[in-house]
């Protein structure tokens, strides 16, 4: 059968307006829109839409001058349908067309249960003071990392000295770290962004499967190096050039499967970090080839730290899924020094969306099972847990540490301060924004510097709504209120839910 190039039948998703009374003809909108869905007509005179490239990535409408331009949802698409609804629709029809995988990006936009919001926090009254966070210490601080069983202390020769010997932490002034997002997939202005803030806020920022500039050896200190399956970039100095690594299993956006940068953003830069050829796609398979059992995951965990001469931490990154407290069980047996625990709802920067929308579990769910069974174990001290995948604000921090977590890890948070619009469409590689994208004249946008003080002012802010749930609830560390589930009561949850939360009903 010959193939031919169908024309398109799927509707636009949005309408753009521009108010011709408002408009000046400046072109700023021209220049601005990455996705080129407004050009500018000599013959009229006047800004034209396409309203098939719009991606509401809203850049036209911020840095318009006169607020002229107005962009809406498309409401003359499909009549309405409960089964086959308008999106399903779109993507029969792209299918039809295509004959492709539909490609995707960020965290899934599926109205699923958030159970964060399905979650109160506790608050002293009468008998358990409350403390004032203002005028009392209060402490973040926390520490990533294995820890003993008991501390043994020799206290010959008159002096207190300790015996244990302690495995490597990493000290954390807040537990909040940014999540994996590699060097290709986000720009170099993202990544400087990122460092900037680790370094200024006392915490991580993640690599990514993309390797480590090398501008950037000089934050090794506060930075995660990844060794992924792929393995791009990886070698014994760059495994030397963080303060932890972590090796990628899955992640909450696509478990199971592997990892795909497009060719379009394999710059010249891009390709010497993962040491790949200009313009090829990077693929990492779905598996690490050298991986097919906990005993192989244990070989890799004790050769990286073999490479980086048992200095430095050893994480695990894992999506959530169903047998997710079993997984996380054996990677703590198997010797990794922290379990990084990746939600469905963890955005990404490219992705079938089939496997965005319907595959793996909430990060909430999947946190209390692993925390239960590793408590139930004996073996909850020997790694830290860090957890990702829909950590949105300043309250699921808190309740996500009262259920067990030692700290968590942001992405799209993270690039929502930077300017992001979530408009999904990382995948292309124009980025409006100058976030998800590698064009010169689109990166050039964001200013590291002033992204670095976006993100030390969220974390700052974070901070103290923090301290001042901590202070309502009675508990100067952070550290007291981990795995502290009697402080959370649940709204609006089913029993079994709130079985596997381990929380008790509001009013109970």
């Amino acid at each position: 059968m010959t193939t031919v190039a169908l024309p398109s039948t799927v509707p636009p998703e949005f309408s753009v307006e521009v108010n011709d009374r408002k408009c000046v003809r400046c072109k700023k909108c021209t220049t601005e829109c990455g996705f080129g869905a407004v050009t500018y007509s000599k013959e009229f005179d006047c800004i034209i839409a396409d309203d098939s490239k719009c991606v509401a990535c809203l850049r036209c409408v911020t840095m318009c001058p006169k607020r002229a331009i107005r962009i809406e949802h498309n409401p003359l698409t499909f009549k309405p349908n409960a089964s086959f609804t308008d999106e399903i629709r779109k993507n029969i029809y792209k299918q039809a067309e295509s004959g492709g995988i539909l490609l995707t990006a960020m965290g899934t936009d599926k109205p699923y249960p958030i159970l964060w919001d399905h979650l109160l926090i506790d608050a002293c009254q009468v008998t358990n003071p409350s403390i004032d966070p203002l005028r009392e210490p209060m402490e973040l601080r926390t520490y990533l990392g294995k820890k003993p069983d008991k501390l043994e202390f020799d206290f010959s020769g008159g002096s207190l000295k300790l015996k244990t010997d302690l495995a490597p932490n990493f000290r954390l002034d807040i537990p909040v770290i940014f999540g994996a997002m590699s060097y290709g997939a986000i720009s170099y202005n993202v990544h400087k962004s990122l460092m900037l803030a680790a370094k200024e806020c006392g915490t991580l920022m993640n690599t990514g499967e993309g390797g480590l500039h090398r501008d950037f050896y000089q934050y090794k200190d506060n930075v995660i190096v990844q060794c992924a399956s792929g393995r791009f970039g990886v070698t014994e100095e760059y495994l030397n050039a963080g303060a932890l690594v972590e090796i990628k299993i899955g992640q909450g956006a696509k478990p199971g499967i592997g990892g795909h940068l497009p060719g379009e953003k394999v710059s010249e830069d891009v390709s010497k970090t993962r040491m790949i050829p200009v313009g090829t796609d990077a693929l990492s398979p779905a598996p690490h080839h050298d991986i097919y059992s906990i005993e192989d995951l244990s070989q890799l965990i004790y050769a990286l730290k073999e490479a980086t001469e048992y200095k430095k931490p050893v994480s695990v990154k894992v999506a959530a899924v169903h047998n997710i407290a079993a997984i996380c069980s054996g990677i703590v047996r198997a010797g990794a020094d922290i379990v990084t625990i990746d939600g469905f709802r963890g955005g990404t920067g490219s992705a079938p969306r089939i496997m965005r929308d319907n595959v793996g579990i909430p990060i909430e769910l999947a946190l209390a099972a692993v925390d239960d069974r590793l408590r139930a174990e004996g073996i909850r001290n020997q790694a830290s847990i860090v957890v990702g995948g829909g950590i949105r604000q300043s309250a699921d921090v808190v309740k996500a540490i009262a259920l067990g977590a030692d700290a968590v890890m942001i992405g799209t948070a993270a690039l929502v301060a930077l300017g992001c619009r979530v408009c999904q469409k990382c995948n292309t590689g124009n980025c409006s924004w100058g976030i998800a994208t590698q064009k010169p004249h689109l990166t050039a946008r964001l200013d590291p510097e002033i992204g670095a003080q976006r993100l030390t002012n969220l974390l700052s802010a974070w901070s103290h709504e923090i301290q001042e749930v901590l202070g309502a609830l009675g508990i100067n560390s952070v550290e007291s209120l981990r795995g502290n589930r009697e402080r959370l009561r649940g709204i609006g949850l089913d029993e079994k839910t709130l079985e596997i939360l381990g929380v008790k009903p509001a009013g109970r």
